[in-house]
């Protein structure tokens, strides 16, 4: 059973020199997969949740356009994450002799609701705010807004509350819709 695998660890798939720890996580269930998932603590928030518990790094590989850093290595550097970067780590699996079965998944990426391209969660340094407090001052600051019409203040209170991450900048230079 999974508890049998806690504090063990296996090879990295493509850094032999690199050991990864196998931790237990809540949101990881039969129902959701195979139980064993791959950890990203700078691009989830269950993810951040596990490492921060842990005490694991946050290292962020991918830019803001979506593109492997010079960290992720060579072999990814510079290649979009959602495009050619899939097709390289592919690659390296195999050459690693690592890739047990590959198969086309349509993943679950929010949505842009402009580009209607998936979109990539990222650490950012306001992630890390206190979501409670970010929470709390957007229902205030809410309040002191003229509405029209004033029945859609209690739904916009309802959803902000419905929220389970918080960005005070959606970092787009056109801003927030």
């Amino acid at each position: 059973s999974g508890v049998d695998l806690a504090d063990g660890s296996c090879a990295h798939p493509t850094i032999p020199a690199r050991v990864s720890p196998l931790l237990p996580a809540n949101h990881v269930t039969m129902a959701k997969g195979t139980g064993l998932v791959h950890t990203a603590p700078a691009h989830g928030m269950e993810d951040y949740s596990v490492a921060s518990h842990h005490q694991l790094p946050t290292d962020c590989l991918v830019d803001e356009g979506g593109f492997f850093t010079e960290a992720a290595g060579p072999e990814l550097e510079k290649k979009n994450v959602l495009e050619e970067g899939n097709e390289a780590v592919i690659q390296m699996l195999k050459a690693a002799r690592n890739l047990l079965k590959e198969e086309k998944y349509v993943h679950s990426y929010p949505y842009d609701w402009r580009t209607k391209k998936p979109m990539i969660i990222r650490a950012s340094k306001q992630w890390f705010v206190d979501t409670a407090d970010v929470k709390a001052t957007a229902q205030d600051m809410l309040k002191k807004v003229k509405v029209i019409p004033t029945s859609a203040v209690n739904r916009m209170i309802e959803m902000l509350d419905r929220r389970t991450f918080w960005c005070i900048s959606r970092q787009r230079s056109w801003g927030v819709p």
